[in-house]
Order: C-alpha cells, then sequence, then structure tokens
C-alpha cells in the first residue's frame, strides 16, 4: 500500500515532545523525515526513563526518522541546515522566537525563494506578546492553561495530569495543520506558515471547560452523575458510570437491589447526586465482597457501563487490544523488543522502525545532499558534524 505522505521530506529541527510527534505522525503516514539535533542529542534523550542514547520519550517520537547530528551554530552548520531547508517540503521547528532567524531557516528568508514551502512553527506562546519569550514545559503550560484547575481534586488542589499531554495534544494539533497546509498547497500551489503555540493548543483543547463555566457561573468540577467512579472489588478495582436514570437502574439489576429504584435519596439523577456519598458507601460494601470477574460478568449481563481499570500491561493484554494488533513489537537496538503504539488511523499508517541513535545517518544525509567524502570528513573532524559509531 503507497501510503498519503509517501515521497513527501520533513525536515524535523525540533526537540523535545510536540515537534517531533508533529514529524513523526507525518513519517507513519509515509513521510521521509530527517531529524536534525545537536551533536549532544535532542535534550529529550535523557528526559524520564531512558536507557544509553534513548529515552522512552524519545523512540516514541522518532521512530523511523534518519538523524544528522549537526551544530547549526557554525557557519558550516548554517550552510547545511540551509541547503536541507530548501530542498524540504515540510520544515518542523520549535525554537524560541527568533532562533530560526538567526539560524538562517526562518520562513520568510526561505518562504522568498520556495514559496510552496510548508513551515510549522511550534513555540509555548505564540511569536509575539507578552509571553513570547517565556519558556514553556508541558508542566509550566497545564499550569497556566487551565489544565491543572480542570484536574483539580475534590478538595480543590489543582494537579498536574499524568501525562505530557500539553505537548502531546500541540503535536497532534501542529500535525493537522501541517495536513490542512499540504491540501491547500495540492489545491491552490501555495504553501502556508502554520503557528501552534502550546497555550492555545491547551485552551482548544479544553473548550467546553470555558463553556461550562460561563453557563453555570463556575467550572463544576468532577462528575455530576452518580454513580460514577472507581470502586474496589475483592481483588481489584471498576469503574462504574451512570449517565441517566436508565443506567442505574441496570445498576440495580446487576447487584440486586430493586429497592434502590424506588428509594427517595435515588429516584432520579438529582437526588442520587445529593446523596452521593450514602450511595457510593452502599455500592461499595456489596462491591468488595466478591471479584472483580464475578462483577464483570453481572454487568455484561445487565448493560452497566463499566470498565475494569488497567495498568499498562492489563491494557497491552486486553482482548480487543489483542484483536486490533495495538502494540508493534519494535526492536530498538540498545534497549531491546518494546511494545510500541503509533497512531490509531488505518488503514495509513507504517510499521514501526527503530529511533535513531545520534547522528546515525550522517554521513548518508550528507552524501544525498551531494557533499564529498574528503568534505564529510573534515565536517566531522571539526566537530560541526557527528556520526554515530565514530
Amino acid at each position: 500500500m503507497i501510503l498519503p505522505y509517501t515521497g513527501l521530506r520533513v525536515l524535523d529541527i525540533s526537540q523535545g515532545i510536540a515537534g517531533p510527534y508533529c514529524a513523526h505522525i507525518l513519517w507513519q503516514q509515509g513521510a521521509d523525515v530527517i531529524k536534525v539535533e545537536p551533536p549532544a542529542g535532542d535534550w529529550i534523550r535523557s528526559i524520564g526513563v531512558s536507557k544509553g542514547e534513548h529515552s522512552a520519550y524519545g523512540i516514541q517520537n522518532s521512530a523511523g526518522k534518519k538523524a544528522l547530528a549537526l551544530d547549526a551554530r557554525t557557519k558550516d552548520g548554517k550552510k547545511i541546515l540551509y541547503d536541507m531547508a530548501m530542498q524540504a517540503d515540510v520544515i518542523v521547528q520549535n525554537f524560541r522566537p527568533g532562533v530560526a532567524q538567526r539560524l538562517g531557516v526562518g520562513y520568510e528568508e526561505l518562504s522568498k525563494l520556495k514559496p510552496e514551502l510548508i513551515y510549522v512553527s511550534i513555540s509555548g506562546y505564540g511569536p509575539d506578546g507578552p509571553y513570547a519569550d517565556a519558556p514553556a514545559t508541558d508542566s509550566v503550560m497545564q499550569s497556566d492553561s487551565g489544565l491543572m484547575f480542570s484536574n483539580q481534586d475534590e478538595q480543590g488542589t489543582p494537579r498536574r495530569m499524568g501525562v505530557l499531554v500539553a505537548d502531546i495534544m500541540t503535536g497532534l494539533y501542529a500535525s493537522q495543520g501541517a495536513a490542512t497546509a499540504l491540501y491547500q498547497r495540492l489545491a491552490r500551489k501555495q504553501g502556508t506558515h502554520v503557528e501552534v503555540s502550546l497555550f492555545e493548543a491547551c485552551a482548544s483543547f479544553q473548550g467546553m471547560c470555558f463553556l461550562e463555566e460561563a453557563i453555570a457561573g463556575k467550572r463544576p468540577f468532577g462528575s455530576v452523575s452518580a454513580p460514577n467512579g472507581v470502586f474496589d472489588t475483592l481483588d481489584g478495582k471498576v469503574s462504574i458510570v451512570t449517565v441517566h436514570t436508565g443506567h442505574f437502574h441496570n445498576i440495580c439489576d446487576a447487584m440486586g437491589r430493586d429497592e434502590w429504584k424506588t428509594d427517595p435519596r435515588f429516584i432520579d439523577n438529582h437526588n442520587r447526586f445529593e446523596n452521593r456519598d450514602a450511595l457510593r458507601e452502599e455500592m461499595s460494601q456489596q462491591l468488595r465482597h466478591h471479584s472483580t470477574e464475578h462483577w464483570v460478568a453481572l454487568f455484561k449481563k445487565h448493560d452497566v457501563l463499566h470498565a475494569v481499570v488497567r495498568d499498562y500491561q492489563g491494557v497491552l493484554n486486553h482482548p480487543q487490544a489483542l484483536h486490533l494488533n495495538l502494540a508493534q513489537q519494535l526492536d530498538q537496538p540498545g534497549v531491546g523488543m518494546l511494545p510500541y503504539i503509533g497512531i490509531p488511523i488505518h488503514p495509513h499508517r507504517r510499521p514501526v522502525e527503530s529511533s535513531p541513535r545520534i547522528g546515525e545517518h550522517s554521513i548518508e544525509i550528507l552524501e544525498q545532499l551531494g557533499l564529498s567524502q574528503e568534505t564529510i570528513e573534515q565536517l566531522i573532524a571539526s566537530g560541526v558534524v557527528k556520526q554515530a559509531g565514530r
């Protein structure tokens, strides 16, 4: 099968997660992606769980790319980067405002000579304004964009989400922006400067939360239905959810508690929500006396909205995950066999390939750029370029 972006040349000069993930999504859909990073490597390689030159974050977002290690601060490095930019269909960068221009690969300069260029700029707060130069890590953005506020506990304490959602969703929005720009180029022979900020991406992701607060006069937190939460069983945990009274009656049937249907405290959602603590206690007392398997069988029989609370190994072993071949097996040199979960789009995604070492393909890339072997050796000797294993 020929993937949609087969033959598309993407130059990824970003670091971290948002930019590399955007470029990696394009790779999964067929693009050829060259990742340019400093000789010391993308800083994400040493963040989180890592082994050797690879971290889980780096593997997930750079699998399949070709890697060039280049000191773009040098005169020779800038020339190489510029020449590569002029050969690219798409460029992805997430420098702070002004850095790309100083490296000679800003959009204005490149687009004058290559008006069909798709150029994706990812920033923390946007290209200008009072916060344009402010640092914007995932944790900073979760705080500043309202994500922690939205995720506060019942005591009102804001909480950081355990997944790097700010970076990941920004990468997703950026890849969608790149796809739109590619369509415009195809339809109108016109390039685009796609600009995405983490701040706007996080706000957009929470759009309905802003609407809820505006309508209600305050932000409602947690569930607005009851029962709705996680309950202990004899040997595990299960999430039980209701949307309307019919769902609650299904719970009553599954648990053999017909009297709850006519109990004034639980007669409708308003009353159940007002008496949610009492309802939860009664359910908890009963649920903890039998196994998860016991309750799942009854909940399935009576069409109760529920799910087992799974850890990651449990997700990989989920019957539906096995049916869908959710996780590919990634053989990552220096690390081992790993479960890799790609974009959830069928059929337009490619089989996973390993994530490159720092400068793993430097010589190959420079040869394709037209540099002589003598010039390449000089660049390596001077430290402008690094080749893995050299």
